[in-house]
């Protein structure tokens, strides 16, 4: 292919993971997590499709709340996005595919768009490229191909699409007889014996202007709300933040709903990437590395007479003894304790804590900002611990607090500290590991990182307040109030 018909990979970046809890969560969710190899879910969907031959830069449509996150993982991979497109909240695959869609229509009206979820592993990723390149003539000709995945078992978890007759002239193309709710088990056991089910991965390749057009026929209300959002849509640094108004006038629904379960444009290219969408502790389970007592585990964890189970901890040592399929998954600030069999259910572990106002339903010990991150160590009455790490050339605001005074020790790189009583008075001194300061209540003060490798430091804050609102900012790099 061209480099002027190039394709444009479209990630649609939303999605909670509330069956990942505590792991995935809603400041954080599954496809910023490392759950399958080193890469995050999108950084391993980003560099799926990152061969300059046949894709284009991507279009990332991802949450507001996530933008930094997104900024800063596709950074890490030297992958520079053709857009970020910020929704201020989620209304499912359909509306964000179509912003996508008149988005790249903008300048290249019949160019080939891959939606594709975030939060996929594929272990074959040269398979889907190979499927993509079988689906591409077809999606030119003015079809929607979604990607069907050959099915290894019976399994209950997905929707499956049944696929028709290979379309003339188009090898390896099939048209779509029907779509299919996941089916109980009996039901997913004939899908496996009959031979034309496949699996439905929720990707798909087609032209921009063909999925602009079939939307706009069969769900006119996200075509309007997809127009009216991005003529609102405001620039924000890397960022495109769009109209927060005219996008929730768009119907939640997904893409299958939407459209490919009613439009006559629908085709499957039937194939076998090793795919899943990860979806619960069962998923990572079945995708790890057992050891001989069918144990996966990854992280701090010792494992004695113990079997069949899930372990993995991002936090605190995990020691089991005498125990047998479980899910035990520890973070830094929870624990989960499940039978396995229960895995799907996780979720209503997390509607709990939302009803008891617990902030680990959805909050993340690791906070991310446009300069770096920080991560709480400890709290108490009047007082917080926390881990500081400032990106290279990265610069917190310049403010004051109210309520609190902080302490700074330097663990890590050399630091640029301004500070004093008030904007007029201030000085600046660069610290390095293990050198300390102080900042006292009222003292306007910045942190900062001048140099080419990471800064992080311990800061430790006492007062009759800690949160996050008490700051009073008078001078931001990256615009904010």
């Amino acid at each position: 292919m061209s480099a002027g018909n190039r394709i444009v990979p479209v990630i649609l970046c939303g999605g909670a993971g509330t069956r990942l809890w505590p792991l995935s969560r809603a400041q954080y969710p599954k496809q910023f997590l490392s759950l399958v190899g080193d890469a995050s879910m999108l950084q391993a969907t980003a560099q799926r499709v990152a061969d300059p031959t046949r894709f284009a830069p991507p279009v990332v449509v991802a949450n507001v709340e996530h933008r930094f996150l997104v900024a800063e993982q596709l950074r890490a991979i030297d992958i520079q996005p053709r857009a970020i497109l910020l929704e201020a909240e989620g209304r499912n695959s359909a509306p964000a595919a179509t912003l996508a869609a008149h988005r790249v229509m903008a300048d290249e009206p019949a160019t080939l768009i891959l939606l594709l979820a975030a939060d996929h592993a594929m272990s074959r990723p040269g398979a889907f490229v190979d499927a993509i390149d079988l689906a591409s003539p077809a999606a030119l000709a003015g079809r929607i191909v979604t990607f069907g995945i050959r099915p290894d078992r019976p399994e209950t978890g997905y929707g499956y699409i049944r696929a028709g007759d290979e379309l003339p002239d188009l090898p390896g193309v099939h048209s779509v007889d029907r779509f299919v709710e996941k089916p109980d088990a009996p039901t997913a056991s004939r899908y496996l014996a009959d031979g034309r089910y496949v699996w439905n991965s929720g990707n798909f390749l087609t032209r921009a202007d063909t999925l602009a057009g079939e939307v706009d026929r069969l769900a006119p209300a996200i075509g309007a709300a997809a127009r009216a959002t991005l003529a609102g849509t405001v620039r924000d640094l890397d960022y495109e933040r769009l109209d927060p108004e005219a996008f929730a006038q768009a119907p939640a629904i997904s893409l299958d709903y939407a459209v490919m379960e009613k439009t006559d444009r629908a085709a499957v290219v039937p194939c076998d990437p090793e795919w899943s969408d990860v979806g619960s502790f069962a998923t990572l389970r079945a995708l790890g590395g057992r050891d001989a007592a069918g144990n996966v585990a990854s992280g701090d964890t010792v494992a004695i007479d113990t079997r069949d189970c899930l372990i993995r901890s991002t936090g605190p040592l995990v020691a089991t003894l005498g125990v047998a399929d479980l899910v035990i998954v520890a973070t830094p600030d929870a624990v989960l304790i499940a039978d396995a069999a229960r895995a799907q259910d996780v979720k209503t572990v997390v509607d709990r804590l939302r009803v008891d106002g617990r902030t680990e339903a959805d909050g993340h010990p690791e906070v991310h900002r446009p300069w770096g991150s920080y991560s709480t160590l400890d709290r108490g009455p009047g007082f917080q611990v926390k881990q500081i790490r400032v990106h290279p050339g990265g610069r917190l605001s310049l403010q004051s607090h109210r309520h609190r005074a902080e302490h700074w020790v330097v663990i890590e790189g050399t630091a640029r500290v301004t500070r004093g009583p008030n904007r007029e008075t201030l000085e600046t001194v660069d610290l390095g590991k293990n050198r300390s300061i102080d900042i006292p209540l009222g003292w306007v003060h910045r942190l900062e990182n001048p140099t080419d490798a990471p800064v992080a430091i311990i800061e430790v804050q006492s007062g009759g307040y800690l949160g996050e609102d008490d700051i009073e900012r008078y001078d931001d790099a990256y615009g904010r109030g």
